[in-house]
């Protein structure tokens, strides 16, 4: 007589959990209320530092305030960008099924944050340097993130089968990186009218604290209001597809009977 020794069903790993539609609805939702509210917090009391509680800057005077919000907008393009490559890894090489979900949400967020990058910026620029416009390397490179995100999102509309627009998309995201480090490091390639890095540097940060902790608290805010759209996004992106499929299925049930 032979005996059959069976294995336990071994369970699935946190990524298979996390690769699961269903279950990134279960664990999303209760999450957006708190972190609603950590976004409305954090906005006042970046807003509070900003207006009430940061100094006039002794060459820019009140055009500083610009500031708190320019640089955290131009730190979203490139930090959304950089999700949506990381999702384009997801896409092609491990088959994820929410990372198309998080880069088509993405997309539309990072053309958001980069048009508002390059808009505050040039209303900064005009007092400041005497130009709303000048076409330096950061400049260039950022409006180049812009059409590279709006392409994209062009892309996604652009075919009804999402399985195949995922992968075109993923493919033009991966080729679109190489404009990220250009975007970072062009001010020390380049001559151009924006300063260095004056925060991220080996010697530390380039400015007071009072400058600074209005500055990272506004960031910290934006990042925030970003994981807050995103994940309003992706389930919304997910529900939408629901609702397509179902109506697929009813209209092939319609015509088969």
């Amino acid at each position: 007589m032979s005996s059959e020794v069976t294995s336990p069903a071994r369970k699935p790993n946190w990524f298979s959990r996390i690769a699961n539609p269903g279950e990134f609805l279960r664990w999303s939702g209760p999450i957006v209320p708190p972190l609603a509210l950590a976004t409305v917090l954090a906005f006042g009391a970046g807003l509070y530092y900003a207006f009430f509680n940061s100094p006039a800057d002794y060459q820019m005077g009140e055009t500083v305030r610009l500031m708190y919000v320019h640089v955290p907008n131009a730190w979203l393009s490139t930090l959304v960008y950089g999700v949506m490559f990381v999702a384009a890894f997801g896409t092609l090489v491990w088959r994820h099924p929410l990372a198309d979900v998080a880069a088509r949400a993405a997309a539309p967020l990072g053309a958001t944050f980069t048009a508002l990058a390059l808009y505050t910026g040039a209303l900064w620029g005009r007092p400041t340097w005497g130009t709303f416009w000048e076409w330096d390397g950061r400049m260039t490179s950022t409006l180049v993130m812009l059409l590279i995100y709006l392409a994209i999102i062009a892309l996604w509309r652009a075919f009804d089968d999402q399985l195949r627009a995922a992968r075109i998309v993923a493919v033009v995201t991966l080729v679109g990186g190489i404009n990220v480090p250009i975007v970072r490091y062009s001010v020390d390639w380049w001559s151009s009218l924006h300063q260095p890095a004056s925060v991220l540097t080996a010697e530390g940060p380039h400015m007071p604290a009072s400058i600074l902790t209005p500055l990272l608290v506004m960031t910290i805010a934006f990042t925030l209001l970003f994981l807050l759209l995103h994940i309003v996004s992706m389930r919304t992106e997910i529900l939408r597809r629901r609702a397509d499929s179902m109506a697929r299925q009813q209209a092939l049930r319609a015509v088969a009977s």
